[in-house]
């Protein structure tokens, strides 16, 4: 792999700058962002040392609220990632090894779900089960295990006519260890890059959905949320809605160019001579 491209160094020190705060949240800021101090409600950023960022209608430090709330939104677009994969992968596989009426039946819902607004998905999700970080996460793995199950669908189709997986059906190798040993192994590496990009995407998402009220709850500091908060001072108090947009635009930004990265690295017929 190209671990001197630009994509690569600029992803990385983007996304692991920004993780390395999150890590080190609970040290840097113990009271989670939480503080409030009325005497210094809406002070502006780069004045005091105390607060870089500035402070929120309610005194409370935005740098702090910043660093803590992207460990909410990193959370929703790396879980609600992880669950879409174990499913869409497994449906996938099955899908397109098997075929026949379960092929028919998963590819068939799958095309009446990717026909639905994920806007339309996501507030009648909400009104059946309510909002939350759970709720929340489980709605994103309900939206897109669909990208997974087609994605790797197509693969498997492609690969289970292959010399080696006739061989291993030949020699009585069980439909499992094809499926799980020989022929997910093949595709693994579009699954990677797909995976990249939509926990960018997801975050977005999150943020979106919390900026609407339908995400996480208010309380818990998140950046869709702060940017909710914020929008009533923005000719006031601009930066309370300006970092948390700034995190988000880094954030999603280095996750896709480590996404970008990574398809180019794992496809051979896609390099440069960068």
């Amino acid at each position: 792999m190209r671990f001197r491209s630009l994509e690569f160094i600029l992803g990385a020190i983007l996304v692991g700058g920004m993780g390395l705060a999150i890590l080190l949240s609970g040290l840097l800021f113990p009271d989670g962002g939480e503080g409030i101090n009325l005497m210094a409600r809406l002070t502006h950023p780069f004045v005091t040392a105390a607060h870089p960022l500035g402070t929120d209608p309610l005194g409370r430090d935005v740098l702090a609220r910043v660093i803590v709330g992207g460990k909410i939104s990193l959370k929703v677009g790396a879980f609600s990632v992880a669950g879409a994969v174990v499913v869409g992968v497994v449906m996938g596989l099955v899908s397109g090894y098997y075929r026949g009426i379960w092929d028919v039946i998963v590819m068939r819902f799958a095309d009446v779900q990717l026909a639905l607004p994920f806007i339309l998905m996501a507030i009648t999700f909400i009104a059946i089960v309510g909002s939350g970080l759970t709720n929340t996460i489980i709605l994103l793995i309900v939206s897109q295990w669909v990208q997974y199950a087609r994605l790797v669908r197509g693969s498997v189709l492609a690969l289970r006519e292959r010399e080696f997986i006739l061989a291993a059906r030949a020699i009585g190798v069980k439909d499992w260890a094809i499926l799980f040993r020989h022929l997910l192994p093949n595709l693994i590496g579009p699954v990677i890059v797909l995976m990249t990009l939509n926990v960018a995407n997801n975050i977005l998402l999150e943020s979106s959905l919390t900026f609407l009220g339908l995400g996480v709850d208010p309380m818990i500091p998140s950046w869709g949320g702060m940017l909710a908060d914020g929008r009533t001072y923005l000719q006031n108090a601009w930066w309370v809605s300006v970092f948390p947009g700034l995190a988000i635009l880094l954030t999603v930004l280095g996750l896709n160019l480590l996404g970008d990265w990574l398809r180019d690295s794992l496809d051979p017929t896609g390099r440069t001579s960068r």
